[in-house]
């Protein structure tokens, strides 16, 4: 039997390094299906009580649209298998394209028994992020062959800009990272 899927470091510590920035917001974001009261604003309301259920046949699928092409590192996802069970997505396909006509898929993820969140790079062999007008993340399967799916929390996460100042130090206390910018 395969191991289980290690859970990865939460990403608002990531966001606090000052290293990335969570760009979700910036997204138009759309859903293939789902139950009335478990859409897209249960998928993003920071709350891992809640999550999106998806309502047909697979793939389900997350469609996340820019407005324009935007650089992208990683994609995070939380997934519960002890909460969830047979909603667990197993596997799991990210595309990337233009719009809906020219999606390639760039990564396809094994997930086994899942317990928190699951980090997904989409950077290049060199470390550059990927840069893209749209990402679809599609669930291919379900753990016990399950049909519908739940995704506790989706975010997607770009470099944060490197300050023109020169290499001044990285503020990691909230306190210190409310003064970080220049109004």
């Amino acid at each position: 039997m395969a191991t289980k899927t290690p859970a990865g470091e939460d990403p608002k510590k990531l966001e606090r390094t000052g290293r990335v920035r969570e760009i979700g917001s910036q997204a138009i974001w759309s859903l293939s299906s789902c139950k009335p009261g478990f859409g897209v604003d249960q998928l993003r309301d920071d709350n891992l009580e809640t999550y999106w259920q998806s309502d047909g046949s697979q793939p389900h699928l997350v469609n996340i649209q820019f407005r324009r092409k935007t650089a992208v590192k990683t994609v995070c996802i939380y997934a519960d298998y002890k909460a969830d069970e047979s909603y667990t997505p197993s596997r799991v396909s990210l595309r990337v394209g233009n719009n809906f006509h020219d999606l390639q898929e760039i990564r396809q993820l094994d997930l086994v028994e899942p317990g928190g969140w699951v980090h997904i790079s989409l950077e290049d062999p060199g470390g550059k992020p990927l840069r893209t007008f749209m990402i679809q993340m599609a669930v291919l399967a379900n753990h016990q062959n399950g049909r519908d799916t739940h995704l506790r929390q989706v975010r997607v996460y770009t470099p944060a800009e490197e300050m023109s100042l020169g290499n001044l130090p990285r503020f990691t206390t909230t306190d210190c990272l409310k003064y970080s910018t220049i109004r």
